[in-house]
């Protein structure tokens, strides 16, 4: 089926060719004014000024949309999300609000050790259809890709539940979906005086499982004080990494204790959080091939720094910008509040968040190739903004919904 979209304001994003992008060329934003798209069967066939149409595609589509005063972008690449959970943590955001720490609640039973409970008393249906009213919430927000994580789960039957519920997802929705086994997100109660036998259990009894029934992408650890060491995160990686599921890890959230070198030697896709960094560890992930992914909406939700993004950017360090949703420490998946947010607090410039939002985060996900710029041969997966006077007024009117439509695959949510 032919398509044709015509009087787009702005086409922004555009890009004939896939690169990460780093330093100076974060900040360039690609776009066309007064332009069309022309789409083949769900996929981006041509684009261009509007005054090329007539010999571009002499024999006009039956199906033409007028774009008129609209601004299009590519969909947003969410490379970090851990959608699957049975329930909110609200309580917890009251006791955060009377002072009482991350640390602290964790400590007590709270934080994913409740995630974990309440998950594995829920059914698998439960968590499909409340994971997919998510998914839908967030395709209306613009999202066109994203990563979800296990981790919720914590014993071999539970995290392989979340990981089939994963897969289900991957195969009726018409987003692209990565999927990331994240056993090691902390350690159950009855393991705390026994990590070696948990890692075993992830080790021994997970791994196999998902390698063979093709549950997973990647493989991630909380590499942090009072969770992962970096030697357990090696252990758990390698072990991933044998069976063929890459790193992508979270990494520097709380303290810095040698996780960013850890994962370049791993050979990490991305990792993820960097709220504390110290300068040897901007020059090294700056030098790697690793994406340092930023997640503000976390840092916003539990008071904490916000990530250091320009002093990456200016080291040259490629990053990319994704929601962390989840239900204790960034419970929004709305990507149109990160890009604002990063500018507003990272002091990144609109072209950069937008950047970092959709190619960098497409390649966090290793899905560069079909989606994350206007390309042709990608998917159609496209933003259609309310009238909007530049691509700044995007962050800087951040309390307003300025998303008009959202296309998937060549068709229109509704």
């Amino acid at each position: 089926m032919s398509q044709l979209i015509i009087n787009i304001q702005q086409l922004a994003g555009i890009r004939e060719e896939n690169n990460l992008l780093r330093g100076a060329a974060l900040a360039e934003l690609p776009s066309l004014h007064d332009a069309y798209i022309l789409i083949e069967d769900g996929f981006i066939a041509d684009y261009g000024h509007m005054y090329e149409l007539s010999e571009k595609v002499p024999q006009l589509p039956k199906e033409v949309y007028d774009a008129f005063e609209q601004t299009i972008l590519p969909a947003w690449c969410d490379s970090h999300t851990h959608i699957v959970f049975a329930r909110s943590r609200e309580e917890e955001f009251i006791d955060k609000i009377k002072g009482i720490s991350y640390a602290e609640i964790a400590a007590r039973g709270g934080g994913i050790l409740n995630s974990a409970r309440r998950l594995q008393e829920a059914t698998d249906e439960e968590l499909f259809n409340s994971a997919w009213k998510r998914l839908d919430e967030l395709a209306r927000l613009g999202t066109g890709a994203i990563e979800i994580k296990s981790g919720y789960g914590l014993t071999a039957g539970a995290e392989l539940k979340m990981l089939r519920v994963i897969k289900k997802l991957k195969e009726r929705s018409p987003l692209s979906i990565r999927s990331t086994f994240l056993g090691a997100h902390t350690f159950p109660q009855e393991y705390k005086e026994d990590h070696d036998g948990y890692i075993r259990l992830i080790i021994e009894q997970m791994l196999p499982v998902i390698a063979a029934e093709k549950l997973a992408d990647y493989i991630d650890v909380f590499c942090e004080n009072g969770f992962f060491s970096v030697s357990e995160m090696e252990t758990i990686v390698n072990a991933g990494k044998a069976l063929g599921l890459k790193p992508k890890l979270h990494v520097n959230q709380l303290n810095s204790i040698g996780g960013i070198q850890s994962g370049i030697r791993l050979g990490a896709v991305s990792m993820d959080h960097l709220e504390t960094m110290t300068e040897e560890d901007v020059k090294d992930i700056a030098a790697s091939k690793t994406i340092g992914t930023l997640l503000p909406s976390a840092a916003f939700f539990l008071r904490m720094p916000f990530q250091p993004a320009r002093q990456l950017i200016d080291a040259g360090a490629a990053i990319a910008l994704a929601s962390d949703y989840n239900p204790g420490s960034s419970p929004s998946g709305n990507m149109n509040l990160v890009v604002a947010m990063s500018c507003i607090q990272m002091k990144m410039l609109p072209e950069e968040a937008i950047n970092a939002a959709t190619i960098n985060g497409a390649f966090a996900m290793e899905l560069e190739k079909e989606t994350g710029s206007i390309t042709i041969g990608k998917k159609a997966n496209l933003i259609f903004t309310k009238q909007i006077p530049s691509i700044a007024y995007l962050p800087y009117a951040f309390g307003s919904n300025l998303i008009d439509k959202v296309m998937i695959n060549g068709e229109f949510l509704h």
